[in-house]
């Protein structure tokens, strides 16, 4: 099984990394292949909305959306990872994350997702809920920890002084581990939950 870990922070190693790799500690353990991409220091710009990925299948501007896609459409589960800019996530991962989600058209439906938020101090739960709206806007189970998927740490390696943060992490890991497996089993035993054709309601009419 595979897990796709984003790190939307600009630093590569800085404490959003520091969060994936105690994660990734536990995916080694329980035999489930990780891979960590870091994408906050890129050059992402934002969707245009030119419908282009409809025709193409791919997003029309070609750089690590494109990339990223079929590692997306590989994994098991989808690890989103940011810090905390006012409140909110990492504008370059919020365009990735537009893009990837709405260019992709393969079916996401029971990959698992989770978001993990970085912050000094606050607006952590904010940008949590933010990160998770593409999950479950695409079907994707949401695994959840002990507490919110959430560490402390402003300057570089003070994520490794938060405790709780750490074992968050950890135990968020083991519970993603579990769903994946369970999930797979399920889907072996009875497939994937039958799906209705999208009927789409515009309020102006």
């Amino acid at each position: 099984m595979k897990v796709l870990m984003l790190n939307g922070s600009p630093h590569k190693e800085g404490n959003t990394f520091l969060s994936l790799r105690e994660m990734e500690k536990i995916f080694r353990e329980e035999n489930i292949e990780s891979e960590i991409v870091h994408v906050g220091n890129k050059a992402i710009r934002g969707c245009i909305a030119c419908g282009s990925c409809r025709e193409k299948g791919k997003c029309v501007f070609d750089d690590v959306v494109n990339e990223i896609a079929p590692k997306f459409e590989a994994c098991d589960g989808l690890v989103v990872a940011s810090p905390v800019y006012y409140a909110s996530a990492n504008a370059t991962l919020i365009a990735l994350l537009d893009r990837l989600f709405y260019s992709t058209p393969f079916d996401k439906r029971m990959k698992v997702g989770a978001s993990v938020v970085v912050a000094r101090r606050g607006g952590l739960s904010a940008t949590f809920d933010e990160l998770n709206k593409y999950f479950t806007i695409s079907g994707m189970p949401v695994a959840s920890s002990q507490y919110w998927n959430s560490v402390h740490g402003r300057a570089p390696g003070e994520a490794l002084q938060d405790a709780e943060g750490l074992q968050i992490m950890r135990t968020l890991a083991r519970n993603m581990t579990f769903l994946m497996k369970s999930i797979q089993l399920g889907k072996e035993a009875y497939g994937l939950p039958e799906r209705e054709s999208p009927a789409f309601t515009n309020f102006i009419r």
